[in-house]
């Protein structure tokens, strides 16, 4: 048993690790958050969210946790990613599922913090995040198939209570009564050997997890208490905030096609040698990580990552923050970490929202170019204006 000892501005974290599949320092590093409810982070380097990783490390996750998905699971099989920070995650999972399964019929949705037009919802709370309100949205085609689901894979990048989890299944088994089993699939799986082993009369249904890495911590909150974040989430019912509802946030029974003749385009012009910086936008995640795949796949230096919600503090594994405009329009301070300006020779921002003021001036601070995916094959680079 490994055992990491964290001295953090906000309190003191203790991890011990109880079994990994890959090493420690490259799974996850350490981060100090501004919010009060939990002052730490155990930030991922091989999500694609908060630390640049490539496209290969990143399928390497993916198909390990596919494969730890119980090949006993019945019936059509759910898939259900959290937002913001999993929803690349679970989508990939799904994907490296598909690929492996080819016979299963399966459904992949993952939850938002944004209304989708008229599309029917449903909605859980994500109790320790600074943006709690999270919602499903079904198409009347994804709502006939979940209706027929018979299992739930439940993904995130990390469980340390589960209570999201729970929340989560309580409210899908309210839509469907004769959900049978659940999988929870993490990267992290930090609740401990006595919760794992209490989990199916915890959920009231057999249930199991997989992880690439699995262990327990304590946090001693410091005498300085974490410094409090503005709110993260301003929802209103009436906005319209851009959220695409054609790359799985309404639901999907199939990988998204790969954005080729866009990555062939754009690798013409790529040197050798020189880098390359694929950056989602808050929840949209997946296209720009198959886009830096694609690269990847013809030789390139691509690197993968997103600009997030989630407030963070400059230490441990939290260099350079740069601060960003909401391109979703709730007026929410957004994050990119450890990017700096100029560091990637290239950088293909991918966005699902219309040009905004907050994507030109996101372009601008890193030198970048926009794509806006209306679709998967209508994919639209927006001309950036500079002096």
């Amino acid at each position: 048993m490994n055992s990491v000892t964290k001295q953090m501005p906000t309190g003191e974290l203790t991890l011990k690790v109880d079994e990994a599949r890959f090493p420690l320092n490259w799974l996850i590093g350490f981060a100090a958050r501004a919010n009060a409810k939990r002052g730490f982070l155990f930030l991922s380097k091989v999500l694609g969210k908060h630390w640049p990783v490539t496209p290969r490390a990143m399928d390497m996750i993916h198909s390990d946790l596919a494969g730890q998905i119980p090949p006993s699971l019945p019936g059509v099989v759910v898939f259900i990613a959290m937002a913001e920070t999993a929803v690349g995650l679970g989508q990939g999972v799904f994907e490296a599922f598909l690929r492996d399964n080819p016979e299963r019929r399966a459904l992949f949705l993952h939850s938002s913090r944004y209304r989708v037009g008229a599309v029917p919802f449903f909605e859980f709370e994500e109790s320790h995040s600074h943006a709690p309100r999270q919602f499903l949205h079904l198409s009347e085609q994804a709502a006939a198939l979940f209706a027929q689901a018979r299992s739930l894979v439940l993904v995130d990048d990390e469980a340390s209570t589960g209570n999201t989890f729970v929340n989560l299944a309580d409210v899908c088994r309210a839509r469907n009564p004769n959900i049978e089993r659940i999988h929870l699939a993490v990267i992290t799986n930090f609740m401990g050997a006595a919760a794992n082993a209490g989990l199916t009369p915890r959920f009231g249904l057999p249930t199991t997890v997989g992880a690439t890495l699995s262990g327990h911590y304590s946090f001693a909150a410091g005498a300085a208490p974490a410094p409090a974040a503005a709110p993260a989430q301003r929802f209103d019912a009436d906005a319209e905030r851009g959220a695409s509802a054609a790359f799985g946030r309404i639901g999907i029974e199939r990988a998204l096609a790969a954005p080729q003749r866009l990555a062939a385009r754009l690798a013409k012009d790529i040197g050798e040698g020189e880098t390359v910086l694929v950056l989602g936008t808050g929840e949209f995640m997946h296209p720009a990580f198959l886009l830096a795949r694609e690269l990847e796949a013809l030789g390139k230096r691509a690197l993968v990552q997103s600009t997030t919600r989630s407030p963070i503090l400059s230490w441990g594994s939290v260099g350079h923050i740069l601060t960003c405009a909401d391109n979703y329009g709730e007026g929410i301070a957004n994050y990119l970490y450890n990017v700096a300006p100029g560091q990637y020779q290239h950088v293909f921002i991918c966005h699902e929202t219309p040009l905004c003021e907050a994507l030109t001036q996101l372009a601008d601070q890193l030198d970048g170019r926009l794509f806006h995916f209306q679709s998967e094959t209508q994919i639209e680079e927006i001309p950036v204006r500079r002096p």
